[in-house]
């Protein structure tokens, strides 16, 4: 099983998929970034895009790597990526689906202002690249193919990953960290995910 985690930036979808990693057993987070990373890398300046998302190249190599993995892997594969152009959701989710690949797709859904709030908080500033998309985002989220919206203005990641949970049917490991623990886990989190 795929667990899908979607939303615009600032949404939670980074501390979400680590909080489900965390509690699922057998669990593995894929992050299709990494794809985009390597297309930045490697291919020829004179053909990059602003968005790594634009090249079939991303959403083929996506494809291909989580079918495989899905394919080799006896656990649950969890992916923090935001996606919201319905016909690259299509190219890489609803072909997984046709395949046979369950994914379960979430849409971490927050207002504006929250979004903007969560960015902030960890040290984006006002007008930063990720606050640039944020209508772009809720926008294309809106679309009826992201199915299965979180409203999580009022969640902690917490409760937003036992929600998913929940709808996915899976049993998560009970929480016995300390809020102080929590803290320190979201800190190493943000900062092994911190992109320059």
């Amino acid at each position: 099983m795929i667990i899908w985690v979607n939303g615009a930036f600032g949404a939670g979808k980074t501390q979400t998929s680590y909080e489900l990693h965390r509690r699922i057993p057998n669990s593995f987070v894929y992050d299709p970034e990494n794809v985009g990373f390597f297309i930045r890398k490697y291919f020829p300046k004179e053909i990059h895009k602003n968005d790594f998302q634009d090249f079939s190249a991303w959403r083929e190599g996506n494809y291909t790597f989580l079918k495989y993995i899905a394919n080799e892997y006896d656990g649950i594969i969890i992916v923090p990526m935001t996606i919201v152009n319905p016909q690259y959701f299509e190219e890489i989710v609803g072909r997984l689906r046709v395949d046979g690949t369950i994914v379960n797709h979430f849409v971490l859904w927050a207002s504006k202002e929250t979004l903007k709030k969560r960015l902030r908080s960890r040290g984006e500033r006002k007008n930063s690249w990720g606050e640039q998309q944020i209508d772009r985002c809720l926008q294309g989220l809106s679309d009826d193919v992201f199915e299965k919206k979180i409203h999580t203005d009022d969640m902690t990641i917490e409760q937003v990953a036992e929600t998913i949970a929940e709808m996915s049917g899976i049993t998560l490991l009970p929480d016995n960290r300390s809020n102080l623990r929590k803290k320190i886990d979201r800190i190493k989190t943000q900062l092994q995910h911190f992109r320059l």
